[in-house]
């Protein structure tokens, strides 16, 4: 039986903002300037907003200042705080008040100056989230960069991770950003070049750890009826799941295991779907590991894996499983709280306008939001219209390459029928013509040869 949530709602319009430095606006221009763009995508109007859902780092009151910025009145309003996953974690909530008739259009947005206010030395309101807790904040650990590089070492220790395996990750997603022009950086990058930047915090160096942008980012989700008479072609929202286990890096019960262990099989359980039906996966990647540990949990990959296909290519164009298409946090953009973005590209390339970063044939999307110290891991995985039909997907998209050398060989069967069909229409053309002629002339003849025999 399906899930009650499965394709009842959908993404029916998205909205992003330039990328990186964008001095003189704040993270509400920006949230606004996204919301805007969302709902003209979506063919909607700002007073059709009823459900508002945001998240910001440290800001007290935040949804109450956005409606209010914003001028709407909300009859859902949401502002749950769980880190940069909190944004796919309101995807959860929104589809809930949607089909339950709480509301009747949901926005989902946010907006940061976090690149800015670093650079001007403006201090971003609440400071650093962690401060305080127990057991850890008297040792002053440089976090986060230090929280994920202790569970990094875990891994290298416990499966041999390699400098070159590590590295290859950055270098995937830099293949992607090359093909997207809204990417902050989109210059080549070597294995080697990762290896030799600055070192940040071990094993990490620059190249590994995420950047630091402005952005503003937003989207809009509708009940699937509604859906179906707007502007844009709908992504289904298939599956969701949360998963929480710590705050704290020091609690994590394993190092080499996150909570996509079990946000991943709630949402393909509530999909009725399985990692092999997915055809492009967005990943909340704010440092190296973290899609290494992702693609293992979610069961792509066995764990102790995730480092061998990352190296051999399959994440990156052209490779098996397309993963992070815009670019992610390390080449794309990061402003902080990166979980919008996965999201929207998932929605992006099941609409077919990513251009020559698009996957062919996308019909099922997965977006991971990751938050804290990999303390909340929370999953969407999206659908084309074409998924709503069946329970599960009994065919896989063939990878890009083999695609290819698919439609190259059926044209090239289809070549000699063509040009056999082409020469018998020619023929029958050609005959055609003889039989006009030859009635043509016969035509002639007969009046004539009437008139001879009256003479």
């Amino acid at each position: 039986m399906a899930h009650p949530l499965r394709g009842q709602t959908a993404v029916v319009g998205v909205g992003l903002t330039k990328f990186g430095d964008l001095p003189g606006k704040t993270h509400l221009e920006l949230l606004a300037e996204a919301s805007h763009a969302a709902l003209q995508d979506a063919g909607l109007k700002l007073t059709d907003v009823d459900g508002l859902f945001v998240s910001s780092m440290g800001r007290v009151f935040h949804p109450l200042q956005v409606a209010e910025y914003l001028g709407v009145k909300p009859s859902a309003i949401d502002g749950t705080n769980v880190g940069g996953s909190a944004f796919v974690n309101a995807i959860q909530h929104a589809a809930m008040a949607l089909h339950t008739g709480v509301c009747n259009v949901a926005l989902i947005a946010y907006g940061s100056s976090n690149r800015s206010d670093r650079k001007s030395g403006t201090r971003g309101p609440g400071g650093n989230p962690n401060a305080g807790v127990m057991y850890q904040s008297e040792y002053k650990p440089m976090l986060p960069v230090g929280a994920y590089a202790l569970v990094a070492n875990r891994y290298i220790h416990e499966y041999g991770l390699t400098r070159d395996q590590l590295s290859s990750v950055p270098v995937s997603f830099r293949k992607w950003a090359q093909l997207n022009p809204r990417a902050e950086m989109r210059g080549p990058l070597s294995l080697e070049d990762v290896a030799k930047a600055r070192p940040i915090c071990d094993p990490f160096t620059l190249f590994d750890c995420c950047l630091v942008s402005d952005a503003g980012a937003a989207l809009v989700m509708t009940r699937a009826d509604r859906a179906r008479h707007l502007k844009q072609k709908p992504v289904y929202m298939l599956g969701i799941g949360s998963g929480t286990s710590h705050d704290q890096i020091s609690q994590l019960a394993n190092f080499t295991v996150t909570a996509c262990a079990m946000s991943g099989p709630r949402a393909f359980a509530m999909a009725s779907l399985k990692p092999s039906d997915v055809d492009v996966v967005e990943f909340y990647d704010a440092f190296s590991i973290n899609p290494i540990l992702f693609i293992e949990d979610l069961g792509f990959v066995k764990k102790g894996e995730g480092g061998a296909f990352f190296a051999s290519g399959a994440a990156a164009p052209g490779g098996r499983l397309p993963v992070n298409t815009n670019g992610g946090g390390l080449s794309c953009v990061h402003p902080g709280m990166y979980g919008m973005f996965v999201s929207i590209e998932a929605v992006e390339q099941l609409r077919g306008e990513t251009g020559a970063r698009q996957v062919e044939g996308a019909e099922v999307a997965l977006a991971n939001g990751n938050g804290g110290l990999l303390s909340n891991q929370s999953t969407a995985i999206f659908g084309t219209a074409a998924t709503l039909g069946a329970s599960a997907r009994t065919t896989k998209r063939a990878a890009p390459k083999k695609t290819a050398k698919k439609v190259a060989k059926k044209s090239a069967k289809k070549a000699p029928k063509k040009a056999a069909k082409k020469a018998a229409k020619k023929a029958s053309k050609k005959a055609a013509k003889k039989v006009v002629k030859k009635t043509a002339k016969k035509a002639v003849k007969k009046p004539a040869n009437k008139a001879k025999r009256r003479s």
